[in-house]
């Protein structure tokens, strides 16, 4: 059997795809494992809907998992649901983010504060307050004739 260049090409990328697919699930079984680790009870988590909350309680053989997520307000979630374990070196991390804007955002002006520039998308209107306003375009009087 003779192998022309064009078939060991695609041959070598077909390796090449078939060891990014392993590679990349294996790197998904490490990290959910590394997740189900950190899922602890008193661990404070994130869903993959979004809603913030502490483990109260985990059942491993329904795989349920208790979230307080206000004082008195528990859920109870498939153990799956959960997808972030927040570390004091995330919330860092948002705290940082947040000081940044603070710092962009007190630079611009405040709403409705005055400047020389209209803000995006507002109407500016430069007629004199004496003069009439005018129209554009012909109109229409009452002498003209119209073809019908």
């Amino acid at each position: 059997m003779v192998l022309d260049p064009l078939t060991i090409g695609m041959l070598a990328v077909l390796a090449i795809l078939v060891f990014f697919m392993f590679r990349n699930s294996r790197k998904r079984q490490r990290e959910a494992a590394e997740l189900q680790q950190k899922v602890q009870v008193g661990a404070d988590v994130m869903t993959n809907f979004g809603v913030f909350g502490t483990i109260l309680d985990i059942d491993e053989e329904n795989n349920k998992v208790q979230l307080e997520t206000s004082p008195g307000t528990v859920l109870t979630v498939h153990r799956q649901v959960v997808t972030r374990v927040i570390d004091d070196h995330d919330a860092d991390v948002s705290n940082d983010e947040g000081d940044t804007d603070t710092e962009a955002s007190a630079a611009e002006p405040a709403f409705g504060a005055s400047t020389t520039e209209p803000a995006f998308g507002e109407r500016i209107e430069e007629t004199a307050p004496d003069s009439k306003p005018t129209t554009s375009g012909p109109t229409a009087s009452k002498t003209d004739k119209v073809d019908e």
